[in-house]
């Protein structure tokens, strides 16, 4: 059988330097309270590994240093303590965490009424069509590797709850729609 022959310097491509990631530009935007972004996501996204444009385009993973594969998308995220993404729901995707630093809360289903806690190394895998959140509960700053699959992982692939646009719309009126102009849903349940 055939086999590859790739070069150091292809290889590099495909190499992922942690002190180099930087968070998605997404998360800079200075018109938006940090309260709000912390709403809807971790507070530093690090994009890992991101889908080779032919497979979608997506701001969700854009600036990965590793593009394209198989798609799946790998992307970390650093909580502080007490902090994490609220309820949202992946139409077409698995998501998969797995705790790299601290300890982690999983919340599911529309209201979140089911929950478990992850320590580091455990793994879950949450299918397509569950709402879902994860808070940092450690005593420390937490990591979380988050691998997307099964799917496009794009704006259309996700939606958070109405919840989450009532908490935005409290800390500044008509917040949500700042997140909707850029793809954001908020009918997860309806």
């Amino acid at each position: 059988m055939k086999t590859l022959k790739l070069t150091q310097s292809t290889m590099e491509k495909r190499v992922s330097r942690f002190l180099d990631l930087e968070p998605l530009p997404i998360q800079i935007d200075k018109t938006i309270p940090q309260a709000g972004k912390d709403i809807v996501y971790a507070r530093k996204l690090l994009s890992v590994i991101g889908l080779d444009p032919s497979e979608g385009k997506t701001p969700i993973n854009s600036g990965a240093p590793i593009i394209g594969a198989g798609g799946i998308t790998i992307t970390l995220a650093k909580c502080p303590i007490g902090q994490g993404p609220g309820l949202h729901n992946h139409l077409a995707t698995y998501e998969t965490f797995t705790v790299l630093e601290g300890e982690f809360l999983i919340r599911w289903n529309d209201d979140g009424s089911e929950e478990l806690t992850l320590k580091k190394f455990d793994t879950i895998s949450i299918p397509p069509g569950v709402c879902r959140s994860f808070t940092n509960v450690g005593n420390e700053e937490g990591l979380l590797q988050v691998v997307i699959s099964g799917g496009v992982h794009d704006m259309n692939d996700i939606s958070f709850t109405p919840y989450a646009a009532q908490e935005m719309n409290e800390l500044e009126p008509n917040l949500s729609k700042k997140f909707e102009k850029i793809g954001f849903k908020f009918n997860a349940g309806v």
